[in-house]
């Protein structure tokens, strides 16, 4: 990068001479004579570096610093100083300066200091820039879906991202968990701060200890070298706990104490090391019935659960298939290179009705599949695996007999609630039940009236 930058002092011959040196090494440099004309230039286009002496007249250098600090924090600053005036460019440098240059000039040295700050502003640039292209790539707002189920999501996202609290997401596989953990680490005040992602059904009991909480050298056959673990990894951040319900009961007490005092001790440690990390945590499992099954510590569980959020599988969300169905045809066309534009409504028809039930990595494989065996610029059934082809779609029922008719009650009332468009009176009277009765089935089976 070239940058932009401006030369502010008071003497010409010293502003014309670094603007000479400047320009000859390819940066546009313009020039003030004082803090005054270097605020309206400022006013009219952006420096990447301004370069000031401390005493001028009308306005001085360190009132500049502080004006740049508040209107152009981007912008950064070299201090021109001479040997007896180093107490005003250390108070210039506390106000914001980067860096400062002697009078009389070393040219060479002038030019070093230049392309190291150029250097680091790049760097402040590409950091930036990764930090924005994360934080856009798990922006909750990002998540596909505009279903009822979904926005109630999203509203708990927001909230909970702002808070320190614990988080506790649970859903079936292939609801997009560790998506929507993402998302509230990076709308968090912790953004900044590494997120770490731990899959506990994916680690060998013995080694999970080492691998949460680190080890030292010695401590174990193999350990030929201290090793950090992912609660240190995650110091300052998110660490994100998949498949909680996974660990053992002999680790769950000590990940209770981790969390309740702060603090970790490595394998074959001495001494507690403390740590400041935020644990999101994730199941597709029941927990409440792991904890009444002895396989899950109570006190564990609600620690980890201070918030829930509940996803929605794909099949309680159809509306959201067609959106999604969109996304993947765009996002597999920049994969594979291919133009396809969308499906057809025979085979939206296939993809609306079929029993999802490995949820949306299902979903986006199939599309995946699909646009490999599209020659046109539509979906057809035909690119479709056999199965859909054939399988006729039945909702997914649980396996509880008082879940099941749960169920159906909550799908029948709502039915016959659209039917009479939420007239209540009318629907209690086809359902042959009291009014009141109605009004406590919307409330216990949580109906949203349309």
């Amino acid at each position: 990068m070239k940058a932009n930058i401006m030369v502010v002092d008071d003497e010409r011959t010293i502003r014309d001479s670094l603007q000479m040196i400047l320009q000859e090494e390819g940066y546009a440099t313009e020039v003030a004579a004082n803090g005054k004309e270097a605020v309206n230039l400022l006013n009219e286009r952006d420096f990447d570096i301004v370069i000031t002496d401390l005493k001028m007249p009308e306005m001085d250098g360190l009132a500049l610093v502080k004006h740049l600090q508040k209107q152009c924090p981007q912008t950064l600053i070299i201090i021109i100083t001479a040997h007896g005036s180093l107490e005003s460019a250390i108070e210039a440098l506390r106000a914001g300066a980067y860096d400062y240059i002697l009078k009389p000039f070393d040219f060479d040295d002038v030019l070093i200091k230049i392309k190291r700050i150029v250097k680091h502003k790049e760097l402040l640039l590409e950091n930036q820039a990764l930090r924005t292209a994360v934080q856009e790539k798990y922006d909750f707002s990002k998540i596909v879906g505009q279903s009822e189920q979904m926005q109630q999501v999203f509203k708990l996202i927001r909230k909970v991202a702002k808070t320190k609290g614990n988080v506790l997401i649970t859903g079936k596989s292939g609801t997009g968990k560790e998506l929507v953990a993402r998302a509230i680490h990076y709308n968090s005040e912790r953004a900044s701060k590494p997120f770490v992602p731990i899959n506990c059904g994916a680690i060998v009991d013995t080694l999970m200890e080492s691998e949460f909480f680190g080890h030292k050298k010695g401590s174990f056959t193999g350990a030929v070298r201290d090793k950090d673990g992912h609660f240190k990894m995650a110091n300052g951040g998110t660490l994100f706990l998949d498949e909680i319900g996974d660990i053992p009961l002999h680790l769950q007490v000590k990940l209770l104490r981790a969390i309740e005092e702060g603090e970790i001790l490595p394998v074959g440690g001495t001494a507690p090391v403390k740590i400041d990390v935020r644990i999101i945590a994730a199941t597709n499992r029941n927990l409440m019935e792991e904890v009444e099954a002895g396989r899950f510590r109570d006190d564990l569980y609600y620690r980890l659960n201070v918030v829930e959020i509940k996803l929605p599988s794909l099949n309680e969300r159809r509306e959201d298939i067609p959106l999604l169905v969109q996304h993947f045809i765009e996002k597999y066309n920049r994969v594979l290179n291919t133009s396809v534009r969308s499906t057809d409504n025979e085979t939206m028809r296939i993809l609306m009705n079929y029993n999802w039930k490995g949820g949306i990595r299902e979903l986006e494989n199939v599309i995946e599949r699909a646009l490999i065996l599209c020659e046109g610029d539509y979906i057809t059934k035909n690119d479709l695996p056999p199965n859909m082809i054939s399988e006729e779609f039945t909702p997914e029922i649980p396996d509880r007999l008082k879940d099941a008719i749960a169920q159906f009650e909550r799908n029948h009332i709502a039915r016959i609630l659209k039917h009479t468009g939420n007239n209540k009176e009318e629907a209690a009277q086809l359902l042959d039940i009291s009014l009141s009765s109605l009004y406590r089935k919307i409330d216990e089976l949580n109906i949203k009236l349309s």
